[in-house]
């Protein structure tokens, strides 16, 4: 929906690149991990359709390209606590998904910035590791 898995490949943040910042801290359920990395692929691709999913990430998506990419020497290039918006997308893209187990999720993921979420922008990096988050989450919650 709204191409968000093409915007998202185009910005480095392919359906390979997610999965494995997914699997990076991945934490075994008595699942093997292949087939929870097939699990979690399913998830992702999923809510990647999902239209309140999707409509966040593009949200995301255009923010970075607005107040990321076009304004280099603005004053949130580095992230700066300050800027709240970011994680707040992220957060919801998680509990959309995940509910309120997954906000824990999103920390984790947001703190290691495993694979490509530590080369992504403000808003993109949150979005897609609330995306994860939220899959993840979902998936524990679901092997029990």
């Amino acid at each position: 929906m709204f191409e968000v898995a093409e915007r998202l490949q185009e910005k480095g943040a392919g359906m390979d690149e997610i999965l494995g910042a997914a699997m990076e801290l991945y934490v075994p359920h008595g699942v093997p991990e292949r087939e929870a990395k097939d699990s979690i692929r399913q998830m992702i691709e999923k809510y990647m359709n999902d239209p309140n999913i999707s409509s966040l990430l593009l949200g995301a998506i255009l923010l970075e390209d607005e107040l990321y990419w076009k304004r280099i020497n603005s004053e949130i290039k580095d992230d700066p606590v300050f800027l709240l918006s970011d994680e707040i997308i992220g957060m919801a893209i998680a509990e959309c998904i995940g509910g309120t187990y997954a906000r824990f999720e999103f920390t984790r993921y947001d703190q290691k910035k495993p694979g490509i979420l530590g080369s992504l922008g403000p808003f993109l990096d949150d979005a897609v590791a609330g995306l994860i988050a939220g899959c993840t989450s979902r998936f524990y919650s679901e092997c029990h």
